[in-house]
């Protein structure tokens, strides 16, 4: 089934819903190379009135290369028997093994060069406006710092929502 185009301003979801229970895959890349993990946290909305998307990556995340190389990224969204593919994603590394062929994924990409995966549900394709890597000083919980016990602080990676592509 073809993917098409959205205006992002017609997008009606349930970000809350989409973040917790939609378990995207974050894609960065380039034909050259791309590499892909789930992501099971992040926030859409908007930033400096336009439609953002806000992505977090640790720096040892093989991803991690890809979101500072490239201008895009994609979030692509599945539906729920896809659940293996995201465990997947989420627990193997990029480095290691070929993510999107054991998945059995067909890798596609935007006009701009983004990739992102045919069978996707809704894939929102961002340009990057911003990253910036988490600062410890700005923690106001103990709870948080926790998280960071090895000082590995994410990237934060703030993008324009340019497209929408949702099953046809």
């Amino acid at each position: 089934m073809a993917m098409v185009s959205v205006p992002v301003k017609e997008l009606h979801v349930d970000i809350f819903k989409l973040m917790e229970e939609g378990t995207p895959l974050l894609t960065a890349g380039n034909r050259e190379g791309v590499n892909t993990m789930t992501v099971s946290w992040g926030s859409l909305g908007t930033l400096w009135a336009v439609p953002a998307c806000t992505v977090y990556v640790r720096p040892q995340r093989y991803t991690h290369q890809f979101m500072d190389a490239n201008d895009y990224y994609t979030l692509s969204f599945f539906g729920p028997e896809y659940k293996a593919q995201m465990s997947l994603c989420g627990s193997k590394s990029g480095r290691d093994i070929d993510k999107i062929k054991e998945c059995g994924f067909t890798l596609a990409f935007t006009e701009e060069g983004a990739p992102y995966f045919e069978e996707a549900e809704m894939v929102l394709v961002c340009k990057k406006m911003s990253s910036q890597n988490f600062d410890p000083a700005g923690f106001q919980e103990q709870r948080i710092h926790d998280k960071y016990t090895a000082g590995d602080f994410h990237t934060m990676y703030m993008g324009e929502v340019v497209t929408v592509l949702k099953k046809a």
